[in-house]
């Protein structure tokens, strides 16, 4: 199976070609702004490294959020586009299962709970918890920095996302025990690859939308009422 990836959800830019069950090409960079000028040559130069046409893609992968509105808006935009052209699936996974995918191998050598938190600002994370076989424990939601932490219940749990260093001393204060993952602690395409090889697609379905959780920070401004000439 051919799989195109990329994720342009938070404070990274990345995409990934998985062919024959291993990954053959991969980019990834921290980007705070400028995905939606970086993110198409970076899957033109993964799409080349990896000697296909995209055409030749059984599926394209992306992040569907929580994250950024922009970002988000970008990539799920960049991954119906390419899907019309080649007539392929699109598949979306949330940020928040991406980064915890990177941390179940950890967790299962110690039945940790894993925790995927990105910070929100306000004193708030986009949060959710998984089991170590990666079974979602609780649904994606925005919580507050106290309500994210009590989803560790008490157990040894594994924190990953720009949250996770905000949620460790709450944890640890309630009596738990918390270790933050490696890495930078945004989404990677590489990662989101592997979860869409494992995904069915079911035929007839809506191409996957945003998973915001909240308002945008920024509204347009107000208008006056328009004044038609008589």
């Amino acid at each position: 199976m051919n799989i195109l990836a990329f994720d342009t959800a938070t404070a990274a830019c990345s995409a990934a070609v998985m062919a024959g069950g291993r990954i053959v090409a991969h980019r990834f960079e921290l980007r705070e702004a400028g995905h939606a000028e970086h993110l198409m040559p970076m899957v033109e130069a993964v799409m080349e490294e990896a000697g296909l046409g995209y055409r030749d893609l059984d599926r394209i992968a992306v992040t569907v959020g929580p994250g950024t509105f922009t970002g988000l808006r970008i990539g799920l935009a960049a991954a119906r586009g390419l899907a019309i052209a080649a007539d392929i699936p699109v598949l979306g996974v949330s940020t928040l299962e991406t980064l915890a995918a990177t941390a179940f191998d950890m967790a299962m050598k110690s039945g940790a709970t894993v925790i995927a938190a990105i910070d929100a600002r306000r004193g708030e994370v986009y949060a959710q918890a998984f089991e170590a076989d990666g079974n979602p424990a609780s649904s994606p939601a925005v919580l507050s920095l106290a309500d994210a932490a009590a989803l560790a219940a008490g157990k040894d749990t594994v924190l990953v996302g720009t949250g996770a260093t905000l949620l460790a001393p709450l944890i640890e204060a309630a009596g738990g025990t918390a270790r933050c993952g490696e890495g930078p602690g945004l989404p990677d395409a590489g990662v989101l690859a592997e979860i869409a090889a494992r995904r069915a697609i079911v035929p007839g379905v809506a191409p996957p939308a945003p998973l915001y959780l909240r308002a945008p920070d920024a509204r347009l401004p107000a208008t006056a009422p328009q004044r038609w000439p008589r």
